[in-house]
């Protein structure tokens, strides 16, 4: 039997407060309505939900079943408006990116590819890049490698060259690369409590008695301190140009390891809008395998090949010798 959920809440008002008069103010609506609703709600149950002319009023048996029936009706009711008020909701794919990725091209293919989600970027730092990932407020990440991969789906993109940011008037500003070996005898900056896996090449630099460990909240600060004569950094080169200063200079340094940047995902929550994305990153077409067609490639009308010219009298002068391609004698 189909029931009208808004009669059902009714009934339940009147059921709860065991008092028409009470529930119909509750409900906002005349006592006299509120009666005949439950009087149809009776004719079409085929039994009294009430008993007849009890004061206070009071639940039949079959009152009482019924009122756990219209609850559960009433809470399957709720649940699907509460779905469909959730698929009516524009959708959102959300990034979570470490310091110095830039995202610009990716963002740009994918509003052009899937204009119907919303795009949601989360910055974050080495130190925090895994967090949008274990709080589930980001879909993916870009990170630095390395990171734990447990229970993670990994896609390395490129691997980016570091630098040593020095004051301007430091001697290495006067070179255009700096072999590590030449930076043995500096005080490298490092932060005391939090060392990325690029950090480490202060043991490539100098032993530990060169090393200038300190408190440092940001890269920001860690440029601060370096322009304050205080020591030398080593970062990725696009940390360097994201701080980038006019009384500092950043070299690239030969013979130390590169930074790995890299998408990352719970392997647990790979949707179809994150194997799109991934698609996006790693340069595939929108008609790639993945899709819904076959390769753009593939569907790209042939052009029509080129039809030899004719040879044709010659109208050049009379006595011109005929061009000749070889080798000159």
């Amino acid at each position: 039997m189909n029931f009208d959920v808004r009669d059902l809440r009714w009934y339940i008002a009147v059921a709860e407060e065991l008092h028409f008069a009470r529930a119909a103010k509750s409900l906002n609506i005349a006592r006299t309505r509120l009666s005949r609703t439950v009087i149809d709600l009776e004719e079409s149950l085929g039994f009294s939900l009430f008993v007849p002319g009890a004061s206070p009023t009071q639940l039949t048996e079959q009152g009482a079943e019924f009122l756990l029936e219209a609850r559960r009706l009433v809470a399957e009711d709720e649940e699907r408006v509460a779905a469909e008020a959730a698929a009516r909701t524009d959708p959102t794919f959300t990034i979570g990116y470490t310091e110095g990725v830039t995202l610009t091209k990716w963002t740009r293919i994918w509003a052009e590819r899937i204009p119907d989600v919303e795009l949601r970027l989360v910055p974050t730092t080495v130190e925090t890049q895994l967090l949008p990932l274990a709080d589930e407020s980001a879909d993916v990440c870009f990170v630095r490698l390395p990171i734990d991969r447990d229970g993670r789906s990994i896609i390395t993109l490129y691997e980016e060259q570091l630098v040593v940011v020095v004051p301007k008037d430091h001697p290495v500003a006067a070179y255009d690369r700096v072999p590590v070996t030449d930076l043995a005898d500096e005080h490298l900056l490092q932060d005391a409590d939090e060392v990325p896996e690029w950090a480490s090449v202060a043991t490539e630099i100098a032993d530990g008695s060169r090393l200038a460990p300190i408190e440092v909240e940001s890269n920001a600060q860690l440029f601060e301190y370096v322009a304050a004569g205080l020591g030398i950094a080593v970062v990725p080169q696009s940390i360097a140009r994201l701080h980038s200063r006019r009384d500092l200079v950043y070299r690239p340094v030969d013979g130390v390891a590169s930074s790995p940047i890299a998408v990352a995902w719970p392997t647990d929550r790979t949707t179809e809008l994150v194997e799109e994305f991934v698609g996006i990153v790693r340069g595939r077409s929108v008609r790639s395998s993945r899709g819904s067609t076959t390769p753009a490639a593939q569907t790209r009308k042939k052009a029509a090949p080129k039809k030899k010219p004719q040879p044709t009298a010659s109208k050049g002068r009379k006595g011109s010798p005929p061009s000749k391609r070889g080798k000159r004698g």
